[in-house]
């Protein structure tokens, strides 16, 4: 594989893992899922990204799952699994088993809650890259990991053989441009939340988004990568406006914000199915809350019908 050779740009989702009311993998709405998002036109999704719960599954079922992306997708877009590990050898695991899938990459977000230091990281993504050669998406997400990939770090980890691209979820625009100057000609690097920032990173070069919004908002989540291209910026910024406001609408102070996203899809008429525990599913006055926010953006009336033209 060489780096120049993967191509991946556009608007990609990071799909949930629908769970039944017994905690069961919903596979039928997965599949659903996959299948909406496709007709989106979405050019990427993440199987067992964080929107995927990955951490509330089984090893073998964190497998399961790249496996069933991979069949519902059939080709049509380009499908990453979810491989991040606290242990190297677990992350390599993963990784192999995304091969084995058909994956077309992994994601690779870093160990979690360790803080390793900068040669603890660059030691990490090296053995996986030399144990398993499957193009790697690097993750910048502080919220999750505990410590943030300042853009000096990502220049060092760009030149591993398999990391090909990088999504930069830090919130932070100018730690993105900051790392799209340095290592944008080497790597892809990916905007990760477009609500916010979308049409900003698209028009400064960024090859596309990884966002999660695809799931509850529908066909707009991938329009607003097709509108700036297409320089209709009208159009954009106005669906810039709205993605907005919809993960204002859906990020409920106090609340995972995974399940926020499950619960906006269900109440739509989409596929978002359950959490798993630690977390509930969404109810009471939160649920509420959510209800009264999606029909303020006109977005309950028609429910999946409308999110599917």
């Amino acid at each position: 594989m060489k780096k120049p050779d993967v191509d991946w740009h556009g608007p990609w989702n990071a799909l949930v893992t629908p769970f039944d009311a017994k905690g069961g993998i919903d596979e039928a709405a997965y599949r659903r899922n996959v299948d909406l998002c496709v007709g989106y036109g979405l050019k990427g999704l993440v199987a067992n990204g964080c929107t995927g719960e990955f951490w509330s599954q089984t090893m073998a079922e964190r497998k399961r799952v790249m496996r069933l992306a991979v069949e519902a997708v059939r080709g049509r877009s380009v499908v990453l699994g979810g491989a991040g590990a606290v242990r190297t050898e677990e992350a390599i695991e993963l990784a192999q088993a995304a091969k084995d899938a058909g994956c077309d990459g992994v994601l690779m977000l870093p160990p979690w809650f360790v803080k390793p230091s900068a040669e603890d990281l660059i030691a990490h993504y090296q053995a996986i890259s030399d144990a398993v050669d499957i193009p790697m998406m690097a993750y910048n997400i502080p919220s999750a990991t505990g410590y943030s990939l300042p853009p000096e770090l990502v220049e060092r980890l760009a030149e591993i053989r398999n990391v090909v691209a990088l999504k930069e979820s830090s919130q932070d625009f100018n730690n993105w441009y900051k790392t799209f100057t340095l290592c944008g000609k080497r790597i892809k690097v990916f905007i990760g939340p477009a609500s916010k920032y979308g049409v900003a990173a698209l028009r400064l070069g960024s090859p596309g988004y990884v966002e999660a919004n695809a799931n509850y908002w529908g066909k707009p989540a991938a329009d607003l990568y097709y509108r700036t291209m297409d320089g209709d910026m009208d159009a954009a910024l106005e669906l810039q406006a709205t993605g907005r406001k919809l993960r204002d609408v859906v990020d409920l102070p106090g609340v995972n914000i995974y399940v926020s996203f499950k619960a906006a899809m269900n109440l739509r008429g989409l596929p978002g199915g359950h959490p798993r525990l630690p977390l509930l599913t969404l109810g009471g006055a939160d649920l509420d809350r959510l209800r009264r926010g999606l029909d303020a953006e006109g977005l309950l009336p028609g429910k999946q019908a409308a999110v599917a033209e």
